[in-house]
């Protein structure tokens, strides 16, 4: 396969997958991955806490590896057209990305453990204290956004060559 063709290819992949994960997915997800709200005046003890908490955890590795596919068309756009520039930029977003990851999983396991104020007697007040991570969480996707969504522009949109139009007018 040609390079023209591999970069459509990541370009199929890369936009849907940013704007149904990166956009909605985050609604979908916590919902998906802390304790009911439902469950949470059922739970008595601090095992019971822990376990609900605990069994969030395959949900957020998997929300993370779902949220990781736009990053990887990133790398891999980059590994077909190298620049220097926009290397730096992947980096960049890569750095963003894994400290929006940990803020978001401690965000929603604190959320379980805290479970809408019915575990507090159990754990640590610094749990609570993760009902302020969606502010980080924020200051951190923004710019993670922006700079992923200019990248894919960048790296989606097809430059035309000069010399081969100028060859193409002549036939």
């Amino acid at each position: 396969m040609n390079a023209l063709a591999v970069r459509a290819l990541l370009a199929v992949v890369f936009w849907p997958s940013f704007f149904f994960f990166w956009c909605l997915g985050p609604f979908v997800f916590f919902l998906l991955s802390t304790t009911s709200s439902q469950v949470c005046p059922l739970l008595e003890r601090r095992e019971q806490f822990l376990a609900m908490a605990n069994a969030t955890l395959p949900m957020l590795a998997l929300q993370n590896l779902i949220y990781a596919i736009p990053i990887i068309c990133l790398v891999l756009w980059s590994r077909i057209l190298p620049e220097p520039a926009r290397a730096k930029r992947i980096v960049t977003c890569i750095k963003l990305f894994l400290a929006a990851a940990v803020v978001g999983a401690l965000w929603e396991y604190g959320s379980s453990l805290i479970c809408d104020g019915y575990g507090q007697p159990f754990f640590s007040s610094a749990w609570e204290m993760t009902s302020y991570l969606p502010i980080v969480n924020l200051a951190l996707n923004i710019p993670l956004y922006v700079l992923v969504f200019s990248l894919g522009h960048a790296f989606s949109t097809r430059e035309d060559d000069p010399m081969q139009d100028q060859g193409d007018a002549s036939i």
